[in-house]
């Protein structure tokens, strides 16, 4: 059996302030798997996105152990963190984190010069799923919220990482967008192993992952029950099968940017 893409042991967060400590994730101990799709709920201020920050290295646990592709990452400088994050992970934030001096395609192809690969067949097939194509050439800053949103998904998906971390992917979509959106996470999951753990206030989203996990009180609740809805979607999108990723090299340099937009 392969190696968790996530393992955390024994994971503890607090926060100070005026008022003292605030434990905020205790004693966690959870596993992701190659091409687990997971939704992760809870109550506003639970901790869910300081959990998505500390699998990132973001934000760093008060005590535990967090292995990343088998990998102890207690010990990880800046430079280990940067290799995992342009190789192995994608994020969607919640604030978008586009790299305004750019277009909508330059975006996009970022995360793929990064990696040193081409633009290909899968590029084209998650902007054209996207509803992106007509928006190219366009400033980033000067589109809407929901447009912003489907870049930032496209730039996280483009280089097929191996974990997927989402922090409300369909927040500023409409319902349509938002199935689209979660035919392509599953949709990558399955077809390229990818793992998938998405926080969500969306029923419906949540019916798309496999599992479920719910975040209270520091601790979490796990339910494996896949829904026969969930299964449904699942059938639906195993029927459409998406273009293959190639990893051709290209001798394309990496345009300097701020530091802040190394986590793509």
């Amino acid at each position: 059996m392969s190696q968790p893409i996530v393992a955390l042991s024994h994971i503890c967060k607090s926060f100070h302030d005026g008022e003292g400590e605030h434990q905020v994730i205790k004693d966690l101990s959870i596993a992701l798997n190659q091409g687990d799709t997971v939704a992760l709920t809870g109550a506003s201020g639970s901790g869910k996105s300081t959990l998505l920050n500390i699998i990132a290295g973001f934000e760093h646990p008060t005590a535990g152990s967090l292995k990343l592709l088998g990998q102890e990452t207690s010990d990880w400088q800046d430079k280990q963190w940067s290799e995992f994050r342009h190789q192995q992970l994608g994020v969607v934030f919640q604030q978008f984190n586009l790299l305004t001096p750019l277009n909508v395609r330059d975006n996009i192809r970022f995360a793929l010069q990064l990696n040193k690969l081409n633009w290909d067949d899968w590029c084209d097939h998650l902007v054209d799923n996207l509803g992106l194509r007509p928006l190219l050439t366009r400033d980033v800053e000067a589109l809407s919220g929901g447009q912003q949103q489907r870049v930032a998904i496209a730039r996280a998906l483009a280089h097929k990482p191996a974990l997927l971390l989402a922090d409300e992917p369909t927040g500023n979509l409409d319902h349509s967008a938002s199935l689209e959106v979660m035919s392509l996470l599953t949709s990558l999951a399955k077809q390229q192993q990818t793992c998938v753990l998405m926080v969500t206030h969306s029923e419906v989203c949540a019916n798309y992952m496999q599992s479920r996990w719910h975040l209270e009180s520091g601790h979490i609740n796990q339910d494996t029950q896949v829904s026969s809805a969930q299964t449904a979607m699942q059938d639906t999108v195993a029927a459409t099968q998406a273009p293959t990723h190639t990893s051709t090299q290209t001798d394309s340099q990496v345009a300097t940017q701020p530091e802040s937009s190394e986590a793509v």
